[in-house]
């Protein structure tokens, strides 16, 4: 037991066994990752010969600051809020008929032979308020409507939609995995918005030209099922603006962007700059964006209130796990630090000459891989690799790019462990073994181009 507690080499045994049975749990006995991480997170702080008092506090005294609670309040307290007003945010966008608005716009302006194009624009901008899966259950008709029309391959239109909408929920605020991954790592949003978005765009770029060419080689027209079930314009009374649709998303990630950078270029205490820091606090930000939202796509278009209630309340519904699982990352991360293991890792990369956001992305994307979740796979990696950068002396450039190459990693390869796969292959109607040559590659592509973009990046910030 020394051994494991003291050397460098029984550290890196303790954080590898804790790795596997966290893999383990997850794959093999189908256990929720936020009780995996949880108990991963237990079991190496009392291996390591933590004291169970540090562990779990001591109940003599009220405010002990245990493990557990400085981990998951630490980051709980940072991402609750951006998180529960982006999931706000998502779901009167999806209800007032915003996306249906804009993706027909698209669609309009583009022309039909340029339809994958406008439905790739529809998944990049709509992919930055809504979750993946709501993105495509809301779009996915349209997409039936335009491979009808044009009677190409569905896969001309929807593997363009599938990827503006994964590479924005993997790399952009406010969807959890980035948000958890910057408040772990310890980098601002802005940051992480403007290189999240320069690694996106070309990542996205090339899944377009992948769509395309394999658009020609695999025909899929849409089941007859899938077309019956589509929903028409002519069923959606009094759409909203396109204009308002654009200005609400563009909102809380201009204000975040002029808060960020307005505090550095803005004379310090002036007026200005602390109208910047207050208005660019990512959760005032997100406030104001909801608060704009439910007044212009909900009062005024008709909503009740009780309405307005009932959609706020559901949104929160699926985001409660996913905070529970960056919690508990967070708390393994703090487990990490405090027993030694973060400068183990630190040292074994130093020696190994294994750069810092070489390493991040290959343990985000083996996580991924083996488990499925990139939410899961981006909190146990900022996890794993923020005690080895915490005093590294990292800019905030150089933090958002491995924040970047976290998120990278957590999408690469999706199969048949990672629930995004199914809804592919089920709202699409494509075989399994289609959605691997079609999905799983789009998908590496992403991951691919947006770490290497990251990786370039790095070397000049």
């Amino acid at each position: 037991m020394e051994w494991l507690q003291h050397s460098t080499s029984g550290l890196l045994t303790l954080a590898a066994a804790g790795i596997a049975l966290l893999l383990l749990m997850i794959m093999r006995w189908k256990v929720e990752p936020f009780i995996a991480l949880l108990i991963i997170g237990v079991l190496t702080a009392l291996a390591s010969g933590r004291p169970i008092t540090e562990l779990v506090g001591d109940i003599q005294k009220s405010n002990s600051g245990s493990l557990i609670e400085t981990g998951f309040g630490g980051i709980l307290g940072h991402i609750a809020v951006i998180i529960g007003m982006g999931a706000f945010l998502g779901a009167i966008l999806e209800a007032s008929g915003g996306a249906q608005v804009l993706t027909r716009k698209l669609l309009q302006l583009f022309g039909e032979n340029r339809a994958g194009l406008a439905m790739g624009l529809a998944g990049l901008i709509f992919g930055i308020p809504v979750f993946f899966d709501i993105g495509v259950f809301v779009l996915a008709p349209l997409v039936y409507t335009v491979a009808r029309q044009s009677g190409r391959s569905v896969l001309f239109f929807c593997l363009p939609l599938l990827a503006g909408l994964s590479i924005t929920h993997a790399m952009l605020p406010p969807h959890p995995g980035p948000v958890a991954a910057a408040g772990l790592l310890g980098v601002g949003l802005g940051w992480v918005i403007l290189f999240g978005v320069i690694c996106a765009i070309p990542a996205w770029a090339a899944a377009l030209a992948f769509a395309s060419w394999i658009g020609k080689r695999i025909n899929l027209q849409v089941p007859d099922e899938l077309i019956a079930a589509e929903t028409t314009e002519d069923s959606e009374q009094n759409p909203p603006k396109l204009s308002t649709v654009v200005g609400i998303i563009a909102v809380p990630l201009l204000l975040i962007l002029f808060g960020t950078f307005g505090s550095i270029l803005l004379p310090k205490g002036s007026a200005a700059a602390l109208a910047a820091t207050f208005f660019g606090t990512p959760a005032i930000a997100l406030t104001i964006a909801v608060l704009l939202a439910f007044w212009l796509l909900g009062y005024r278009r008709g909503m009740s209130k009780d309405e307005v209630s009932t959609l706020a309340n559901n949104a929160l519904r699926p985001v409660a796990m996913l905070l529970l699982v960056v919690g508990a990352g967070a708390f393994y991360g703090k487990v990490l630090t405090v027993s030694g293991i973060g400068k183990a890792v630190q040292g074994s990369l130093a020696d190994l000459g294994l750069p810092i956001l070489v390493a991040a992305y290959l343990i985000s994307a083996g996580l991924r891989i083996a488990q499925g979740s990139a939410t899961a796979a981006i909190a146990a990696s900022a996890a794993i690799i923020g005690p080895a950068i915490a005093t590294s002396g990292y800019s905030q450039p150089q933090l958002a790019l491995i924040v970047a190459a976290i998120c990278a990693g957590s999408i690469i390869a999706s199969h048949v462990n990672d629930g995004g796969f199914w809804i592919v292959s089920r709202y699409f109607g494509i075989s399994v073994k289609d959605t691997l040559r079609t999905w799983t590659v789009l998908e590496t592509i992403l991951s691919v181009v947006g770490f290497l973009v990251a990786a370039v990046l790095m070397i000049f910030v």
